[in-house]
């Protein structure tokens, strides 16, 4: 799991990236999870929480960069 400070490091695309592997790993784990071969349940909540992180770093990088756009217009 990364912090958030990590998190802030990366570039958009990189964050759009890992937003779609975390979906991706968030839906193969309700799938486990409903047929009972998920190990540890735990992990859910965390795929989740860092998700949150991501999507709040990746909404705070999106708005800087449309700020000036819109300054100049």
């Amino acid at each position: 799991m990364a912090t958030a400070k990590e998190i802030r490091q990366l570039s958009l695309d990189e964050l759009k990236k890992r937003v779609t592997e975390l979906k991706e790993t968030l839906f193969n784990q309700r799938i486990k999870h409903r047929t009972g071969t998920l190990e540890s349940s735990s992990e859910m909540g965390k795929n989740k929480r860092e998700l949150a992180r991501v999507l709040t770093v990746l909404g705070e990088k999106e708005r800087v960069a449309q700020k000036p756009a819109e300054k100049k217009a």
